[in-house]
């Protein structure tokens, strides 16, 4: 019996997980309305076409930090809150504002900024985190005041309250641009609206055109048809997402451009994507479900015949969505990695094979997540900061598994699935600042030498990381446990010697790539720019730690210590040259992750103080003298 479960265990857990992922793959049913079919619609955000789904999922996760949304806060997870998805959300704020607008979709966690804004403190229907539209109506003069305060003053010198009133007021500018996407906010029958404002354009135009000649012209006419003008250009101003599709020559339309062009056209005033969305806003806003699904598939009747590479490419990235690769695998590398942890106490073999078969598992799943990506934006594995650290966590898992296969002692998953997870992690909350397929800078969109560059640069801090990481587990095994024997000791030095020898290679081959391509596109090969300092920096450290190695200068415990404060060069050259605000690569980042650089680099810094203490201290090393 024993035998058989060393052997079927690894593989049963692994299917087991398999089988979860899987099942998280099925579309989920909608009760009445067609939101998941919604979703699917294509529309142009940030560049590019996506599908509503995105647009909703992107939008929650800037408001809310989540891509779900609860409607009862205020309710423990066993009292069974509502929850409603994206898409459904998104719907009802481009159909249905009225509704919406009493949803606690906003995030607030500044004390400072929920005394300004007056909103309800924890208790009853409160959980004095997440509040609705129409709770900041009350105070939103005052907000405005302030925020026109802090948009005087620099992003780096603003405190923590100023952070919080410009990041409000970036999530109530996108909440206000998406309630006026389809409709005027402030419509109660859209149906009806659109049908008097179409047959008031020909009497309309003509008082306008009277009034402009100085002739006598209807009033109420003229004031009626201005009216609706002013509603549009203001929904058109907002810029939201362009939600209706090329017809003849035109390319995708927002919804206040398109209706301020009706006077202008010619034959058909209201084209038929119009009227489309203005049923399904007419069926949701009356709870007619049949009438709102039939709208919805006449549309997409439409769209499968006009727009069907649009359509397709919608329906896929909605897949990807609710495949959610990244976070499946994130959690399945949680799981990896505390079975190999097991594995060194209890030296049990069979939580060894486990955890490396779930590696396998979550490593095909972030591969899956990375290709797809991949050929929804039809480009290289990087292009921004999300894509590098999907990418740094695909490579570090791959390097890790390669390590496992030769040394088979859980070191391998073990770093793999701490790298994994926290380059994901780093990931989910670059999410939170929007669309992270979002277009390429014309100057990043071209040329073979920047795809060779981005590529080999990434696998530098791959190798980089992988090395300090590897120094991590030296020293907490080391240091606070007695599992870190002889062998094991000398066994992470060869691996840390071996990566760092790969860091090295792949960091210089990136940086004088980068070089050839700054050259063609800048007509520069080096400029000091802090970027390019950066890469150069983590060749030298790298090429530093080889020589050390070479000329006897550090041992086992010197190798290690500067391993892990290799940790720090590759941080400060991935992300920290971001914040700086300067040089051609500062593409703009959050200054709320300069907090969390300046702890992963105090952390490193403990880690090798811990490492620069006498052997004496150890607890491995006080086995080993016993």
């Amino acid at each position: 019996m024993k035998k058989i479960l060393q052997k079927w265990l690894p593989p049963f857990l692994m299917l087991v997980m398999a089988l979860w992922f899987f099942g998280k793959l099925q579309t989920p049913k909608d009760r009445d309305f067609a939101f998941s079919e919604f979703g699917q619609l294509p529309t142009v955000a940030n560049g590019r076409v996506k599908p509503m789904d995105s647009v909703a999922r992107n939008a929650l996760l800037e408001i809310r930090e989540k891509q779900t949304l609860n409607l009862e806060p205020w309710k423990a997870w066993n009292e069974h809150p509502r929850i409603i998805s994206a898409t459904e959300w998104l719907a009802n704020m481009m159909m249905n504002p009225a509704v919406c607008d009493d949803y606690p979709v906003f995030r607030v966690d500044n004390p400072d900024l929920i005394s300004l804004l007056k909103l309800p403190e924890k208790g009853g229907q409160s959980d004095g985190k997440h509040f609705s539209w129409n709770q900041f109506q009350p105070a939103l003069a005052d907000f405005d005041k302030q925020n026109e305060h802090v948009q005087k003053i620099e992003a780096a010198n603003r405190t923590a309250y100023e952070n919080a009133v410009a990041k409000m007021h970036q999530r109530l500018s996108l909440y206000a641009r998406l309630r006026n996407t389809l409709q005027p906010a402030d419509a109660r029958d859209w149906p009806a609206q659109l049908t008097a404002y179409e047959q008031l354009i020909p009497a309309g135009v003509a008082a306008a055109q009277a009034q402009q000649a100085g002739k006598e012209y209807d009033k109420t006419t003229f004031n009626t048809f201005i009216g609706y003008v002013q509603q549009f250009q203001f929904m058109s101003n907002l810029e939201p997402p362009l939600i209706l599709p090329p017809n003849g020559a035109r390319e995708w339309r927002r919804m206040g451009d398109a209706l301020l062009d009706a006077p202008h056209a010619n034959g058909v005033v209201i084209d038929d994507s119009i009227h489309a969305y203005a049923k399904m806003a007419g069926a949701l806003a009356t709870d007619q479900p049949e009438q709102f699904n039939a709208a919805l598939r006449d549309f997409r009747s439409q769209l499968e015949a006009s727009q069907p590479k649009a359509l397709a490419k919608a329906r896929a990235e909605v897949f990807f969505n609710q495949m959610e690769p990244f976070y499946n695998a994130m959690v399945i590398y949680i799981l990896a990695g505390l079975l190999a942890c097991f594995s060194w106490f209890n030296l049990s073999e069979v939580l060894r094979r486990s955890s490396t078969w779930l590696l396998a598992l979550a490593f095909v799943i972030h591969t899956i997540g990375l290709v797809y990506r991949m050929v929804l934006e039809g480009r290289p594995p990087v292009t921004n900061l999300y894509s590098s650290a999907i990418f740094i966590g695909w490579g570090a898992v791959l390097l890790g598994l390669i390590l496992e296969k030769f040394y088979k002692n859980g070191i391998g998953v073990v770093v793999a699935s701490v790298i994994g997870f926290i380059t994901l992690i780093i990931a989910h909350h670059l999410a939170l600042e929007g669309d992270t397929m979002e277009m390429m800078r014309a100057v990043l969109d071209s040329n073979f030498w920047l795809t060779v560059h981005v590529i080999t640069v990434t696998v530098g801090y791959v190798g980089t990381f992988l090395s300090g990481f590897l120094g991590l587990i030296y020293v907490l095994r080391g240091f606070f446990t007695k599992t870190l024997d002889a062998a094991t000791g000398k066994a992470l030095a060869r691996m840390i010697y071996g990566i760092v020898c790969f860091a090295t290679l792949f960091s210089f081959i990136g940086t004088v790539t980068g070089g050839i391509w700054a050259d063609q596109s800048w007509g520069r090969f080096w400029g000091w720019d802090p970027k390019e300092n950066g890469a150069l920096i983590i060749v030298l450290w790298n090429a530093l730690i080889l020589h050390l190695r070479w000329g006897g200068v550090v041992r086992e415990r010197g190798l290690v210590n500067c391993a892990i404060f290799g940790n720090i060069v590759t941080a400060w050259s991935w992300f920290g040259v971001n914040m700086l605000g300067i040089g051609l690569h500062s593409y703009g980042f959050t200054e709320a992750a300069f907090f969390w650089l300046v702890l992963f680099v105090v952390s490193q810094l403990i880690f090798i103080a811990l490492g620069l203490l006498p052997a004496k201290w150890w607890q491995s090393f006080k086995m080993r003298a016993a």
